[in-house]
Order: structure tokens, then sequence, then C-alpha cells
């Protein structure tokens, strides 16, 4: 097993190598009773954190998601998710990890399995677009969202309905419909039960950027040929590394803590830049899961503290040549993370040509991966170099097993960090604000006196509108 296990290098977030904006180890130890307050925290209220039993209690719903692939995959030609958050993101972060770019436009690729098209927004732009390319008798559409309200997926999921059954009647949609909702509340649950939709449950506290690995991700990638059972067994094998006591030897605990004592020396920006394409939208997924869980107003007593480190999007090597100048030559206020693979799945050898070009010929007979790797190190070096402090992640391969031990390293660092804010790292009180504001704007009954307050809010001056 510990062939598979990913490895988090942080020499370099150390004052060792980067010097003065580097964390020491007198930093870590004076910040020990919270720790250890975390750590004890992290047992108490394991209970409480639902997603943490997933990799051990779902064998039944893993069974049942393979059966229900099994009978449709004959049926459809293409998969459409309907979901926003969480609900987008894991399964896109996913999907990109293993199976790559250009799944959909490859038969030999997919050997039977669905195009997957993930839905997240409701340009009408893009869904008119997605629309006309899908054929409504041999497309499955996925609506996930837990309460039944989201407004986004709900209106996606009316306009998919009303045109399937006005263009193949109620039965043939009964059939092309499947809903990934509360098992107990919610308007979704109850038009679920009374079309006779087929259906998948969230589990009760599980949130939906921590819902990847219930049926929100696991179906789609259940489809898409996805071996969900090794997706897993990588969670359970993180989580016996996040037991260590130890935090030097923690992976999770010990990616938090630096982040933490990060913040506190004023370096609030974490740079998420994997250096593998297929890593690409674990960025994506990682910048909902930091900010959403971290950014908060109020600490768990009530006192307005307003914190939170900002995630930032990158990939290497292409953000070399856009955003690095920043990251080594700006301000000191970014933790920049790094993520590699030691083996890819392909190669392809750089011609001996142009040999008598001397800064072309040099790249004669490596491999693309080579070229990668050392832009990689280059990047890390760079950053060192400058002072800057920054961490690697490192993948033996990008496989599912891998793959779900960094999701569920980065979900219980995200908790792990949150007890060393002191704030609720669940919530998401500033998310709701906007989607009240939104109902009261549609004419939602029961937020009259959220429409009342929007419609006294001070008119915009023309004077600053050009």
């Amino acid at each position: 097993m510990k062939d598979m296990k990913i490895r988090l290098d942080y020499n370099n977030m150390l004052y060792e190598f980067v010097g003065k904006h580097g964390i020491t180890l007198a930093d870590i130890d004076t910040i020990s009773d919270k720790i250890a307050a975390a750590k004890k925290a992290m047992v108490d209220k394991r209970s409480a954190m639902a997603w943490r039993d997933l990799p051990y209690n779902q064998d039944d719903v893993v069974g049942n998601l393979l059966s229900y692939a099994q009978e449709m995959l004959p049926k459809i030609d293409s998969l459409v998710v309907f979901g926003i958050g969480g609900s987008a993101l894991g399964p896109l972060a996913v999907q990109q990890a293993i199976n790559g770019a250009f799944w959909n436009e490859s038969p030999a690729l997919r050997r039977g399995a669905p195009r997957l098209y993930i839905a997240d927004n409701i340009d009408p732009e893009t869904i008119a677009r997605l629309l006309d390319l899908v054929d409504f008798e041999r497309t499955l559409f996925s609506v996930v969202s837990k309460s039944g309200s989201t407004s986004e997926t709900m209106s996606q999921f009316m306009i998919i309905k009303d045109l399937l059954e006005a263009k193949i009647g109620k039965e043939k949609t009964r059939e092309l419909l499947v809903c990934t909702t509360s098992e107990s509340e919610g308007n979704l649950i109850k038009i679920a039960r009374a079309e006779d939709y087929k259906t998948f449950y969230i589990p009760n506290g599980v949130g939906g950027r921590f819902s990847q690995l219930c049926p929100v991700g696991l179906l789609p990638a259940a489809f898409c040929g996805i071996d969900i059972k090794a997706l897993l067994a990588g969670a359970a094998y993180m989580d016996e590394l996040c037991a260590v006591d130890d935090i030097f030897q923690n992976p999770a605990y010990m990616y938090a803590i630096l982040h933490y004592i990060a913040m506190s020396k004023n370096m609030n920006v974490s740079v998420m830049m994997p250096y593998v394409d297929s890593l690409k939208y674990i960025s994506d997924w990682y910048a909902q899961l930091w900010a959403e869980s971290l950014g908060k107003k109020y600490d768990n007593i009530g006192n307005i503290v307003n914190v939170g480190p900002t995630p930032v999007k990158a990939l290497g090597a292409t953000d070399q040549h856009s955003q690095v100048q920043l990251y080594t030559e700006g301000p000191f206020d970014k933790v920049v993370v790094l993520m590699g693979t030691d083996s890819y799945k392909a190669d392809i050898s750089i011609p001996k040509i142009f040999e008598d070009m001397p800064s072309l010929g040099f790249l004669g007979g490596a491999t693309l991966s080579e070229l990668l790797v050392a832009e990689q190190e280059a990047t890390e070096y760079a950053l060192q170099k400058s002072g800057k402090p920054n961490m690697t992640i490192t993948l033996p391969e990008v496989s599912e097993h891998s793959i779900g031990q960094v999701l569920y390293m980065f979900e219980v660092a995200t908790a792990f960090c949150g007890e060393l804010m002191d704030i609720d790292a669940f919530d998401q009180p500033g998310v709701e604000e906007g989607k009240n504001a939104t109902y009261a704007l549609f004419g939602r009954p029961g937020y009259e006196d959220k429409k009342a307050e929007l419609d006294a809010a001070p008119a915009k001056n023309p004077r600053f509108i050009t």
C-alpha cells in the first residue's frame, strides 16, 4: 500500500529553505495548544462529519449504482448532469482526472460508456446548445440537489422534464430521469416519488462540497467506467493516514497547520497549481472547498472576524507564462501548492531535429513528461530562491486510488483548518444570502421582507456609470 501513497513535501514552507517568510518549528510549537484542541475536536465531532464515513458505509449504494449503470448503458449515448457547486465540480474533477479531456470525442476510449456533459450553470445559450446536441431518446438526465430548491438546478430540471414529456412521453421520461437528493426532505424527493423516478440519496450531514464520494459523484463516475470502489478505497487509506497522531506524518493536519500559520503571517492566498492536465479541475473543486468552508464573517462564539484564505487556480506549465511572474516576484501573500505525478499514462518523444540550433536542439531526445517535470521543478526552485513558501503534492500515478486520497486529504485538511481558525467549516451563510435575494427578486412566497429590503437599497447614481 505504501507505494500507492501520495506525498506531501513541505520543505519549502520552512524557514530553513525560504528564509524570513518561512515557517519555523517554533511557530508550530507556539500553536501546540490549538493543534491539540483541533485534534480532539476532529475525534469528538467525527460522528457529525458524515462524509468521513463514506469510504466505509456504501457497499449497498455502490452495488446499486453499478447495477443501475449496467442496466442503462445499452440504452443511452449521453449522460447530462444538472448540478451546481460540489454537485458539478466534484464529478468534473474526477472525470478529467481519470478519463481525460477528450472523453466525449473518443468512442474507442469510451468503449460503450456515454458522453458526459455537466451543466453547472444556467446561461441560456449554453443550455440551448446542449439541448440541441443530445438525442433526447438516448440521454440520461441526472438531477442533483439535496434540498430540491436549488434555483439553478431545479429550473434546469423543470425545463428538461417538460421537454422530455413533450418529445418522448411520460413513460419514457420516467426512464431517462434520475434524481440524487435527500431521502427525507425537500421538493425533489417529493417529485421523484410522485413521478416514480430512479433515486439515489445524499446522506444527512454530507454537504455539497463534501459530496463527491457519495452518489453525487459516484453515479457519473460509475457510468463513465471509473472504478468507484478504488476511489473509496483510496479515501479509506487516506483516512488511516489522517489518524496518525504525529502531525509531521499526518498530511492533512500538516497541510492545514502550515496554511493556518501562513495566514497569521498575512499569506492569505492559496494557489493550487497542478503540473498534470488530468488534475486541472481538482483546482476548481479545491477552490470551492477552501473558499466556502473557510471564508467566514463570524467565529464560533459570534465575534466578527472576517477570515478566510483566497484560493487561486493555476495550471503548469501553462501558467508559468501568465501567473508565475507574480508568484515569484510579487508580494509575500501566497502559499503555492504544486501537484505532480511520478507516472504518466502516455508519453511522446521529442525528435532530434534542429540540432544546429542550440536553443532548440537541446530538446531533442527528451520526452514531454521529462520536460513537464523539469518545468515543475524549475518553478519550485524559482519560488524557493525568491523566498516564496510553497509545497508539493505528488501522486504515484493518477488513478482512482490516488484521487480518492487527494479528495479525502483536502476534506480533512479543510475541517482541521476550520478548527484551528475557530470557525464553522460546514455552513455557508454568505451563499444563503445570495440565494434568498434571488428568491425575493423572483417573487417566491415567504420572501416578501427580503424583497422590501432589496427595494429599499440605495438607487445607483448614473454619474458613476460610464
